[in-house]
Protein backbone atom coordinates (compact mmCIF):
# COMPACT_ATOMS: atom_id res chain seq x y z
CA UNK A 1 0.00 0.00 0.00
CA UNK A 2 1.47 3.12 -0.86
CA UNK A 3 1.54 6.29 1.39
CA UNK A 4 -0.82 7.94 -0.25
CA UNK A 5 -3.55 5.35 -0.06
CA UNK A 6 -2.54 5.25 3.79
CA UNK A 7 -5.88 4.84 5.70
CA UNK A 8 -6.57 7.05 8.98
CA UNK A 9 -6.21 4.50 11.87
CA UNK A 10 -9.60 5.02 12.91
CA UNK A 11 -12.27 3.62 10.52
CA UNK A 12 -16.29 5.33 11.69
CA UNK A 13 -19.37 3.73 11.60
CA UNK A 14 -22.19 5.19 12.86
CA UNK A 15 -25.18 3.81 14.48
CA UNK A 16 -27.69 4.52 11.66
CA UNK A 17 -25.03 1.77 9.66
CA UNK A 18 -24.16 -0.59 12.24
CA UNK A 19 -27.77 -0.80 12.85
CA UNK A 20 -29.16 -1.28 9.41
CA UNK A 21 -30.48 -4.62 9.00
CA UNK A 22 -30.52 -4.02 5.21
CA UNK A 23 -27.07 -4.24 4.96
CA UNK A 24 -24.68 -7.11 5.27
CA UNK A 25 -21.62 -7.21 7.76
CA UNK A 26 -19.17 -6.80 5.38
CA UNK A 27 -20.78 -4.23 3.64
CA UNK A 28 -20.71 -2.08 7.14
CA UNK A 29 -17.24 -3.41 7.51
CA UNK A 30 -16.35 -1.48 3.93
CA UNK A 31 -18.23 1.64 5.27
CA UNK A 32 -16.12 1.65 7.87
CA UNK A 33 -12.61 1.41 5.56
CA UNK A 34 -13.91 3.71 3.03
CA UNK A 35 -14.31 6.12 6.41
CA UNK A 36 -10.45 6.35 7.25
CA UNK A 37 -9.52 6.71 3.92
CA UNK A 38 -11.91 9.59 3.18
CA UNK A 39 -10.85 11.61 6.84
CA UNK A 40 -8.27 13.06 4.93
CA UNK A 41 -9.00 14.66 1.62
CA UNK A 42 -13.09 14.20 2.30
CA UNK A 43 -13.16 11.29 0.05
CA UNK A 44 -11.74 8.28 -1.06
CA UNK A 45 -10.90 7.17 -4.27
CA UNK A 46 -9.16 3.38 -3.65
CA UNK A 47 -10.09 1.34 -6.63
CA UNK A 48 -12.63 -1.90 -6.54
CA UNK A 49 -9.26 -3.95 -6.80
CA UNK A 50 -7.84 -2.65 -3.60
CA UNK A 51 -10.96 -3.64 -1.70
CA UNK A 52 -11.19 -6.92 -3.11
CA UNK A 53 -7.47 -7.80 -2.06
CA UNK A 54 -7.98 -6.55 1.31
CA UNK A 55 -10.73 -8.59 1.96
CA UNK A 56 -10.12 -11.41 0.36
CA UNK A 57 -13.22 -10.71 -2.24
CA UNK A 58 -13.22 -10.48 -5.63
CA UNK A 59 -13.81 -7.02 -7.39
CA UNK A 60 -17.03 -7.98 -8.39
CA UNK A 61 -18.47 -8.49 -4.69
CA UNK A 62 -16.90 -5.07 -3.87
CA UNK A 63 -18.92 -3.26 -7.05
CA UNK A 64 -22.08 -4.92 -5.56
CA UNK A 65 -21.14 -3.78 -2.00
CA UNK A 66 -20.75 -0.26 -2.81
CA UNK A 67 -23.96 -0.11 -5.47
CA UNK A 68 -25.75 -0.82 -2.13
CA UNK A 69 -24.50 1.38 -0.16
CA UNK A 70 -24.74 4.51 -3.00
CA UNK A 71 -28.59 2.88 -3.10
CA UNK A 72 -29.21 2.87 0.47
CA UNK A 73 -27.82 6.66 0.39
CA UNK A 74 -24.56 6.05 2.46
CA UNK A 75 -22.25 7.32 0.23
CA UNK A 76 -22.01 9.08 -3.17
CA UNK A 77 -19.83 8.48 -6.18
CA UNK A 78 -18.29 10.77 -8.51
CA UNK A 79 -16.53 9.41 -11.73
CA UNK A 80 -13.41 11.37 -13.27
CA UNK A 81 -13.41 10.91 -16.72
CA UNK A 82 -10.55 12.93 -19.05
CA UNK A 83 -11.42 15.00 -22.40
CA UNK A 84 -11.85 11.69 -24.03
CA UNK A 85 -14.48 10.80 -22.06
CA UNK A 86 -12.19 7.81 -20.55
CA UNK A 87 -13.01 6.64 -16.69
CA UNK A 88 -9.61 7.96 -14.81
CA UNK A 89 -10.64 7.39 -11.37
CA UNK A 90 -13.10 7.14 -9.17
CA UNK A 91 -14.03 8.84 -5.61
CA UNK A 92 -16.21 7.94 -2.93
CA UNK A 93 -18.17 10.63 -1.08
CA UNK A 94 -19.61 9.64 3.10
CA UNK A 95 -23.40 10.68 2.58
CA UNK A 96 -24.57 9.98 6.32
CA UNK A 97 -21.49 10.06 8.75
CA UNK A 98 -21.13 11.94 11.91
CA UNK A 99 -17.62 13.17 11.03
CA UNK A 100 -15.73 15.95 9.62
CA UNK A 101 -14.67 15.91 6.05
CA UNK A 102 -13.53 18.86 4.37
CA UNK A 103 -16.46 20.17 1.65
CA UNK A 104 -18.09 21.59 4.38
CA UNK A 105 -21.51 23.60 3.63
CA UNK A 106 -23.55 25.89 5.96
CA UNK A 107 -26.13 24.52 8.29
CA UNK A 108 -28.83 22.81 6.63
CA UNK A 109 -31.91 25.06 6.47
CA UNK A 110 -35.21 24.00 8.59
CA UNK A 111 -37.55 22.22 7.55
CA UNK A 112 -40.89 22.49 8.72
CA UNK A 113 -42.15 19.36 5.97
CA UNK A 114 -44.19 16.25 7.23
CA UNK A 115 -44.74 15.44 10.80
CA UNK A 116 -41.23 17.34 11.54
CA UNK A 117 -44.07 20.63 12.02
CA UNK A 118 -43.83 23.60 14.64
CA UNK A 119 -45.68 21.84 17.94
CA UNK A 120 -46.71 23.63 20.67
CA UNK A 121 -46.13 21.76 24.37
CA UNK A 122 -47.17 23.27 27.78
CA UNK A 123 -43.83 21.12 29.17
CA UNK A 124 -41.62 22.49 26.45
CA UNK A 125 -41.50 26.29 25.54
CA UNK A 126 -39.02 25.23 22.36
CA UNK A 127 -40.44 24.41 19.26
CA UNK A 128 -38.64 21.27 17.12
CA UNK A 129 -36.59 23.17 15.14
CA UNK A 130 -35.35 25.31 17.63
CA UNK A 131 -34.73 22.97 20.31
CA UNK A 132 -32.64 21.17 17.53
CA UNK A 133 -30.74 23.80 17.22
CA UNK A 134 -29.68 24.10 21.01
CA UNK A 135 -28.67 20.44 21.40
CA UNK A 136 -26.81 20.26 18.82
CA UNK A 137 -24.66 23.85 19.77
CA UNK A 138 -24.76 22.57 23.03
CA UNK A 139 -26.43 26.15 24.28
CA UNK A 140 -26.40 26.31 28.01
CA UNK A 141 -29.83 27.11 27.92
CA UNK A 142 -30.50 23.41 27.88
CA UNK A 143 -30.32 21.19 31.11
CA UNK A 144 -27.00 19.76 31.23
CA UNK A 145 -28.39 16.41 32.56
CA UNK A 146 -30.35 16.21 29.81
CA UNK A 147 -27.67 17.14 26.85
CA UNK A 148 -25.69 13.64 28.71
CA UNK A 149 -28.33 11.42 27.91
CA UNK A 150 -28.81 12.66 24.37
CA UNK A 151 -25.06 11.85 24.24
CA UNK A 152 -25.19 8.57 25.83
CA UNK A 153 -28.16 7.85 23.16
CA UNK A 154 -25.76 9.07 20.34
CA UNK A 155 -28.62 12.03 19.05
CA UNK A 156 -26.49 14.82 19.89
CA UNK A 157 -24.75 15.62 16.17
CA UNK A 158 -22.64 18.61 15.80
CA UNK A 159 -24.21 20.73 12.67
CA UNK A 160 -21.49 19.79 10.70
CA UNK A 161 -22.47 16.15 10.36
CA UNK A 162 -26.26 17.31 9.82
CA UNK A 163 -24.83 18.40 6.14
CA UNK A 164 -24.23 14.61 5.30
CA UNK A 165 -27.62 13.03 6.88
CA UNK A 166 -30.49 12.62 4.62
CA UNK A 167 -33.39 14.92 5.49
CA UNK A 168 -36.07 12.27 6.25
CA UNK A 169 -33.44 10.73 9.34
CA UNK A 170 -32.89 14.65 10.21
CA UNK A 171 -36.44 14.88 11.11
CA UNK A 172 -36.46 11.53 12.41
CA UNK A 173 -33.79 12.80 14.74
CA UNK A 174 -35.58 15.98 15.65
CA UNK A 175 -38.72 14.55 16.06
CA UNK A 176 -37.13 11.71 18.76
CA UNK A 177 -34.95 14.59 20.85
CA UNK A 178 -38.49 16.62 20.84
CA UNK A 179 -40.31 13.78 22.64
CA UNK A 180 -37.66 13.01 24.66
CA UNK A 181 -37.42 16.19 25.99
CA UNK A 182 -41.16 16.13 26.85
CA UNK A 183 -40.43 13.27 28.45
CA UNK A 184 -37.34 14.93 30.41
CA UNK A 185 -39.54 17.72 31.54
CA UNK A 186 -42.43 15.67 32.60
CA UNK A 187 -41.06 14.11 35.42
CA UNK A 188 -40.02 11.02 33.41
CA UNK A 189 -36.22 10.98 33.27
CA UNK A 190 -35.87 7.81 34.82
CA UNK A 191 -37.23 6.32 31.40
CA UNK A 192 -34.05 8.08 29.82
CA UNK A 193 -31.94 6.11 32.05
CA UNK A 194 -32.79 2.57 30.87
CA UNK A 195 -33.94 3.33 27.07
CA UNK A 196 -31.27 2.55 24.78
CA UNK A 197 -31.03 4.02 21.22
CA UNK A 198 -31.68 1.15 18.91
CA UNK A 199 -35.60 0.52 20.54
CA UNK A 200 -36.07 4.33 20.44
CA UNK A 201 -35.50 3.99 16.44
CA UNK A 202 -37.42 1.00 16.58
CA UNK A 203 -40.72 2.58 18.63
CA UNK A 204 -40.47 5.86 16.52
CA UNK A 205 -40.91 3.88 12.91
CA UNK A 206 -44.01 1.70 14.34
CA UNK A 207 -45.44 5.03 15.17
CA UNK A 208 -44.98 6.42 11.64
CA UNK A 209 -46.07 3.32 10.63
CA UNK A 210 -49.17 3.23 12.53
CA UNK A 211 -50.00 7.09 11.52
CA UNK A 212 -51.72 8.30 14.83
CA UNK A 213 -53.89 11.40 14.67
CA UNK A 214 -50.95 12.77 17.43
CA UNK A 215 -48.19 11.08 16.39
CA UNK A 216 -46.06 13.17 19.22
CA UNK A 217 -48.40 11.61 22.43
CA UNK A 218 -48.59 8.05 20.79
CA UNK A 219 -44.59 7.82 20.50
CA UNK A 220 -44.15 9.23 24.09
CA UNK A 221 -46.69 6.55 25.17
CA UNK A 222 -44.96 4.01 23.52
CA UNK A 223 -41.67 4.59 25.21
CA UNK A 224 -43.25 5.32 28.76
CA UNK A 225 -45.41 1.59 27.71
CA UNK A 226 -41.65 0.21 26.71
CA UNK A 227 -40.44 1.23 29.89
CA UNK A 228 -43.47 -0.39 32.39
CA UNK A 229 -43.16 -3.70 30.37
CA UNK A 230 -39.63 -3.64 31.02
CA UNK A 231 -39.68 -3.27 34.89
CA UNK A 232 -41.91 -6.01 34.92
CA UNK A 233 -39.70 -8.65 32.96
Amino acid sequence: MSKKEQPNYYAIIPATVRYDTNLKSAEKLLYGEITSLANKNGYCYAQNKYFADLYNVTAVSISRWISHLQQLGYIKTEIIRNENKEIISRNIYIVDIPYYQKNQYPYIQKSKEGINKIVKDNNIKYNIDDLFYLIINNSNEIPQEFLTIIDRLEFNYDSYMIEYMKQDKINMIKNIIYVLYNLYNSNFEFILQNINRERLINLYFIAVDNKPDNFFNYYKKSIINESTNYKKK
